[in-house]
């Protein structure tokens, strides 16, 4: 099975190239930098302002929880933070369950590294400098997408341009735990 763009399909296997849509440019996402408190809500919207997905905060939980959702409000992906967290790792859940586990690695002078780990099988790196939004995520087959601030003139937004055929969705939530995990104090 392909993978779908911005569906959050978590049949198919990450980072692998699935069928391609007519379009072959890639889709190039706004996001917000200091993403949310507990309670925030906000839209992640195309480059052309379309509402994509929604990042819900929940507040009302003893725990912070920030799900992804469609358009449509269907949840396709859950971060939840753990009472006694250990800030190195965190896991993806979706629907059916933990989808994977993103870690923070060495940290080298010029540039940080994460990796995620997909239960299914298959791991992707986001390496660059991950405090200023300027990254990439690479998986098995190259570039899977680059996070940048060089498509937005405006100020705390950055871009997030998914390479054609990966799942859109889950690309987003791997940056939303990059910026959580390397952001802590929101």
């Amino acid at each position: 099975m392909g993978l779908r763009r911005g569906g959050g399909n978590r049949d198919a296997k990450p980072g692998l190239p699935g069928k391609q849509e007519e379009d072959h440019t890639p889709d190039r996402y706004k996001m917000r930098e200091k993403l949310l408190s507990i309670g925030d809500d906000f839209w992640i919207e195309t480059q052309r302002g379309r509402r994509a997905f929604k990042v819900d905060g929940k507040a009302l939980r003893i725990r912070k929880t920030l799900e992804l959702q469609d358009a449509s409000g269907r949840e396709l992906y859950k971060i939840q933070e753990k009472l006694v967290t250990i800030r190195d790792v965190m896991a993806i859940e979706g629907p059916g369950g933990r989808v994977a586990t993103v870690k923070k690695a060495l940290i080298s002078p010029l540039r940080e590294r994460y990796q995620v780990d997909f239960d299914a099988g298959g791991q992707w790196t986001v390496q660059g400098n991950i405090v200023d939004h300027q990254y990439e995520i690479e998986g098995p087959n190259g570039k899977i997408a680059e996070v940048g601030k060089k498509w937005f003139r405006v100020r705390d937004t950055y871009g997030v341009q998914v390479e054609a055929g990966n799942d859109d969705a889950l690309v987003l939530v791997v940056a939303i735990v990059v910026d959580q995990m390397a952001h802590p104090a929101r």
